[in-house]
């Protein structure tokens, strides 16, 4: 089995910015409620008429140009999405033509917020069996198209964006190990409920606001914290690591509060975590991706770093995977 590495890294976030205070104009909330409980201050929103094609395509374009590779390179495109274009066709297809990538294979992967992840180790596989040379995974989400803009417990989570990275052999460093995992019983605490096969559209589901995100947030709290810290935990054992070898986490951007109990729970310290939910909020599949790409530009992640990814969302799905950068 090859080697597999990240050798690209791209992200974009929408121009228009969405404040606590333009929140405050919306809903009965408050920018110290919003920054106290969730740690959020601001997120970006796609523009009208902006697709999550758009979104992955900016993004695409700068993992490409920083990978040195052009888009015929590609031979694989792995696009982690739970607001897709539309039902069908993929995201990953239309990204396809986009680009300009003729005869890359495409795939969408709907895991949520846990989806780049997700992506990651799916793609690695290709790689690594030398099925594929090199392998496109991006995180792209437009929640702000499925966010119920009257409930003001869910409205102030979310925002769009995207990230991407190329995946190809590398020699002496990549992706070490990956952990993935899911309770389905659980699903009822975070879903969308209509618009598919179970519950389609309908005069009924649409007054219902039943195409919305919904979420019983207190139950998913410690559900996140317990469950993101044991897939930290799980990950770095099969890479023959402690938590004393990891130099950068980077989870998922759902809850600030979240974020710092599963790095108190595993004695990281806080100046180890990586954080950009003040100014993106939950971007789901996106999240954990845009952020590895902002930690990368910052000098935060140098060569030779250890590397530890890790995120929770709808399904109840997970993953962590651990890279030497």
């Amino acid at each position: 089995m090859k080697k597999v590495g990240i050798i690209g890294v791209g992200e974009y976030l929408p121009e228009k910015i969405l404040t606590n205070a333009d929140l405050e104009k919306m809903v009965d909330t408050s920018d110290e409620w919003i920054t106290t409980r969730t740690g959020i201050k601001e997120r970006h929103q796609a523009a009208k008429g902006e697709a999550a094609s758009d979104l992955a395509f900016k993004a695409a374009e700068e993992a490409l140009k920083n990978a040195k590779l052009k888009a015929e390179d590609l031979d694989l495109i792995v696009v982690a999405t739970i607001t897709g274009d539309m039902p069908c066709p993929s995201v990953a297809s239309i990204l396809q033509n986009k680009l300009g990538a003729k005869g890359a294979a495409c795939f969408d992967i709907s895991a949520a917020c846990a989806g780049f992840v997700y992506g990651i180790s799916v793609a690695q596989q290709f790689v690594a069996s030398a099925t594929y040379k090199n392998a496109l995974v991006v995180g792209v989400e437009v929640l702000t198209s499925v966010t119920d803009w009257q409930d003001r417990n869910t409205c102030v989570l979310f925002g769009d964006g995207a990230g991407a990275v190329v995946l190809s052999e590398v020699k002496n460093r990549g992706i070490i190990s990956t952990y993935l995992g899911c309770d389905g019983s659980k699903l009822g605490l975070l879903n969308i409920p209509a618009g598919g096969s179970a519950n389609p559209a309908s005069t009924e589901t649409v007054r219902n606001r039943q195409h919305f995100i919904k979420m019983q947030g207190n139950e998913l709290f410690k559900i996140a914290v317990n469950t993101m810290t044991r897939a930290a935990e799980i990950v770095l054992e099969q890479a023959g690591m402690t938590f004393a070898d990891v130099d950068i986490i980077i989870p998922h951007q759902a809850n600030a509060r979240i974020i710092m109990a599963v790095a108190k729970k595993l004695g990281i310290p806080e100046g180890r975590v990586y954080l950009n939910i003040e100014r993106c909020g939950n971007m789901s599949s996106a999240s954990t991706v845009t952020a590895l790409c902002e930690a990368v530009r910052e000098g935060r992640v140098k060569k030779g770093d250890i590397v530890l990814l890790d995120a929770f969302g709808a399904g109840l799905v997970w993953g962590a995977c651990v890279i030497e950068w």
